[in-house]
């Protein structure tokens, strides 16, 4: 009887932990940043017809806006990483969201490129610190046998916000898409009130130890390369977003598809995958006792997807559709990799890491499109992008091989000078 009591009680110690308002907020802030980070991307087409562009200037256009986006991420991964080691991880979940919260309004009135441009920017901004300051504070909050199921259950939730933008628009009009992004937000927003931080960070708050100094990635050359590694694993993850969902319109040309691919649709199906996949990479780390087997073990599935993909000559909607659904399950370790990236650096030091880790690698997007794009005249669409992605799972191989073992790490410690 006494055996029984103890394990029912470690089993609700355990359901407390994983339903606790931390892991609520953090989940349903990722989805309104994934909802707001895909958004332009399915509207860009209304809107910049609605503001009066033709074909040609809609194209062009739309990757200057998307850049100045993308741009806003990789500085706001910076500035919020370096405040939630400074101020605390609360400051950057209350600062993001009001951040993107207003963007998203604006946008909704936006009447001039210029103005889009300078807003998506905001938004970028805004958009680059909910996932790592989330992921941190997750962290630093659960027991260690939880960490990576916590940081499932932010990922899986928070992935689902691809699958809103999309009916959103499908439902509403593009300014309507913006109003309900900026709702969502701001609703959040007063949810977070209450929510407490972490107790390893409050226990640095009065130590005299530099906090937040993202300069101390580049005068320690050990953690350079430990930086750069775990950048190095999150690469496949947007390969797959940003190539072959982003351009399917384009491979499904190149096999002569029975009808036109929608890379919208391809985009909301590879992130319903990534949302499961996400969701079950905590319980496989548990399972194997290791953060490094489970990220191998979903980007070989990731990779074998790849290649059916680009080679098989899979020619009609629904099989192409669903191979975006199993490269995104394949790619499903992005949570997992943004914990690898907070659990290998200090307190001091850690949400620096978890911010601008992932962001980072979102920048790297415009490498790949850029090599892709130099590639296409060269050879065809399927060898550009197998190219391209042989480059990128090759770097995410060795980089998860290298890295130490995080999984059942203590993370109260600190990154010395």
């Amino acid at each position: 009887m006494q055996l029984s009591h103890i394990s029912d009680t470690k089993q609700k110690t355990t359901l407390q932990h994983l339903f606790s308002p931390v892991i609520l907020i953090a989940s349903l802030g990722y989805f309104v940043d994934i909802y707001d980070l895909l958004l332009f991307g399915i509207v860009r087409i209304p809107s910049l017809t609605d503001l009066g562009l033709d074909k040609t200037a809609i194209s062009q256009e739309g990757a200057g806006i998307l850049n100045w986006q993308m741009s806003g991420l990789l500085l706001g991964g910076i500035l919020w990483g370096i405040l939630g080691d400074k101020k605390g991880r609360l400051s950057v979940l209350f600062g993001s969201i009001l951040t993107y919260s207003l963007a998203n309004f604006g946008c909704g009135f936006v009447q001039s490129v210029a103005l889009y441009k300078l807003l998506r920017f905001i938004a970028g901004i805004g958009l680059a610190g909910e996932l790592g300051a989330g992921i941190t504070l997750v962290s630093e909050t659960l027991p260690r046998q939880l960490r990576a199921i916590g940081s499932s259950l932010v990922a899986g939730v928070g992935l689902l916000g691809a699958v809103a933008a999309y009916f959103t628009v499908e439902l509403f009009s593009w300014r309507n898409a913006y109003f309900t992004g900026g709702i969502l937000g701001v609703c959040l927003l007063f949810m977070r009130i209450g929510v407490f931080e972490s107790a390893t960070f409050q226990n640095l708050r009065n130590k005299k130890i530099a906090r937040g100094e993202f300069s101390s990635f580049f005068t320690n050359f050990d953690r350079l390369k430990l930086y750069l590694k775990c950048v190095g694993i999150g690469l496949p993850t947007w390969y797959v977003i940003g190539i072959l969902s982003t351009f399917s319109n384009e491979f499904g040309k190149s096999v002569k598809a029975g009808e036109e691919i929608k890379p919208g649709l391809s985009v909301m199906w590879c992130y319903v995958g990534l949302a499961a996949g996400d969701f079950l990479s905590g319980f496989i780390s548990n399972r194997m006792q290791s953060r490094r087997k489970a990220v191998l073990l979903l980007m070989g599935l990731s990779f074998i997807g790849c290649v059916v993909y680009l080679y098989a000559g899979i020619n009609t909607a629904e099989g192409i559709y669903f191979l975006n659904a199993f490269m995104g399950f394949g790619i499903g370790y992005w949570a997992m990799f943004v914990t690898i990236g907070a659990e290998q650096f200090g307190t001091n030091l850690r949400a620096t890491a978890a911010t601008t880790i992932p962001n980072v690698v979102r920048g790297t997007v415009v490498i790949m499109t850029i090599s892709y794009g130099a590639l296409k005249p060269l050879v065809t669409v399927s060898h550009a992008a197998g190219i391209v992605g042989a480059v990128c799972f090759a770097i995410g191989c060795y980089c998860i091989f290298s890295v130490p073992e995080t999984h059942g790490r203590d993370l109260d410690f600190i990154e010395e000078r």
